[in-house]
């Protein structure tokens, strides 16, 4: 397949690159940045996906089978707790909005253009709306662990933005059934944070809003292609959480709830051993995904 990949100068773009080429896919990189010498053997279009005409460049080589989409705003930079950070590095307060939604949108719309079939997108656990929080009100959770099918409570605009590229991607679904899929991934960790991970362990002292979720950077690479070559005997449009088997404690998880959530071990339905706060279960059954990393291996 020709794939597009936007976003390639990230953190995660050199792991799905690498996972495609050694797929056999023909690939176009773009970015606003040149990407790392290990990828630097495909072409690359410099571009913005906040400019729509960036994004048809993107695509003027013609005949993409696919989009894989990391391009993205990574965090609420307009968050009361990250705004002062945001405005040292210049970043305007509206960026988490404009990227991740209105450049998802634009990238959209230059896919509909070129008839390509195929979305493949990297979103967030976030999505759930359980990480930054703004207000004192605590995540209602209905159940544990927790699968696609529980409601989300964003407070947050990145949150909030991953939460609606999930249901654009949706709706170019529905109106123009273009096969769209949203990787959730959670935490994610190359090699040397893994290690880092193992080296710094240290028991838990309180609990973690962010469920101590992780996934390998080669997971969520593998996720993306399965999705994007298994679309056509899937269903058209899906959301998944993309997350280890296991959690980033030393504890096991119930342990974790009993300690410091105790009001939420009614809502437990299955967590045996250090199993994870996100049920990574319809990615398993969908595509046949498995995480084949783990930061326990690095442990003392």
């Amino acid at each position: 397949m020709k794939v597009l990949v936007t976003g390639v100068s990230g953190r995660l773009g050199p792991f799905v690159v690498k996972d495609l080429e050694a797929a056999g896919h023909d690939l176009v990189l773009s970015s606003r940045r040149k990407p790392g010498k290990e990828i630097q053997n495909w072409p690359w279009v410099q571009g913005d996906i906040n400019n729509f005409e960036d994004c048809q460049r993107m695509l003027a080589s013609g005949g993409f089978d696919a989009i894989q989409h990391l391009a993205a705003q990574p965090w609420p930079v307009d968050h009361p707790t990250q705004r002062a950070q945001a405005e040292e590095r210049g970043i305007p307060f509206d960026a988490t909005m404009r990227s991740n939604i209105m450049g998802t949108y634009y990238l959209l719309q230059a896919a509909l253009a070129a008839e390509i079939g195929i979305f493949v997108m990297t979103g967030s656990n976030c999505a759930l709306g359980h990480g930054y929080r703004i207000s004192d009100t605590p995540f209602p959770y209905h159940y544990l662990p927790v699968d696609e099918a529980h409601p989300s409570d964003v407070e947050d605009s990145y949150s909030y933005s991953k939460l609606v590229g999930e249901e654009l991607l949706a709706s170019y679904t529905r109106a123009y059934g273009m096969r769209t899929h949203v990787v959730r991934a959670a935490g994610i960790c190359n090699e040397e944070r893994r290690r880092r991970m193992a080296e710094n362990a240290k028991p838990v002292t309180g609990w973690n809003p962010w469920l101590w979720c992780w996934i390998g950077s080669e997971d969520v690479a593998s996720a993306q292609r399965l999705l994007m070559e298994k679309a056509a005997d899937i269903v058209p449009h899906g959301a998944y959480f993309c997350n280890g088997d296991d959690s980033t404690a030393l504890e096991p998880t119930r342990e974790l709830i009993e300690t410091y959530k105790p009001e939420l071990l009614p809502l437990v339905r299955d967590l045996e051993g250090h199993a994870s706060l996100l049920s990574n279960k319809k990615l398993r059954e969908t595509v046949g995904w498995a995480p084949q990393t783990s930061w326990r291996e690095y442990l003392p």
